[in-house]
């Protein structure tokens, strides 16, 4: 078992992995890694020594969004006007990420076990917590009772491909109209 890590290197590394995020929903998993240094407020050396590959990088952004999204869920239901407010909410997080999973697999190369293992991850966090958000909604009658989490989040997920094909193509504007289209 790896000794544990002191508070602080954990908080500083949740910092880097926050603004690596931030950068890569920017500016793609391709951006320098100076660009995220800079947003992180660090050197470059101390990037590379948290995560010597940015495969290495890229796995833990994928990683801390999940869990940041995961954690999100019941924390947005009780502090949100509405539950439908919480999903709408969840789902702007969730499209955060999902620019940043597009990129995964380029960033992984040849690892697909590894891409797979992480997609199975993602859907074993993300599934229910989506699938919560969607019976509170359907539970207060804000939308139908009839949509399962892996159909919203497949058909998201469907909406942000071709984003980075086109500079005209707002996929959070088709977003808005499939959340729309479950209201009641």
């Amino acid at each position: 078992m790896p000794p544990r890590k002191r508070a602080d290197a954990v908080r500083n590394e949740q910092t880097l992995l926050a603004a690596a995020a931030e950068v890569f929903v920017r500016s793609g998993v391709d951006a320098p890694i100076r660009e995220i240094a800079a947003e992180a407020g660090v050197g470059m050396g101390t990037i590379y020594r948290h995560f010597p590959t940015r495969a290495d990088l890229v796995v833990a952004v994928y990683r801390h969004q999940v869990e940041a999204c995961a954690l999100a869920g019941p924390s947005l239901l009780s502090t949100s006007d509405s539950p439908f407010a919480a999903l709408r909410a969840w789902v702007d997080m969730f499209v955060d990420f999902l620019v940043t999973k597009h990129g995964l697999a380029h960033a992984l190369q040849s690892d697909n076990s590894g891409f797979e293992a992480l997609h199975v991850y993602f859907l074993d966090r993300l599934g229910p917590v989506c699938g919560s958000l969607l019976a509170a909604a359907a539970e207060a009658g804000e939308i139908r009772d009839d949509i399962q989490p892996y159909e919203l989040m497949r058909g998201i997920g469907n909406l942000c491909i071709g984003r980075d094909d086109n500079s005209r193509y707002n996929p959070r504007r088709l977003i808005e109209l499939l959340l729309n289209g479950l209201r009641r």
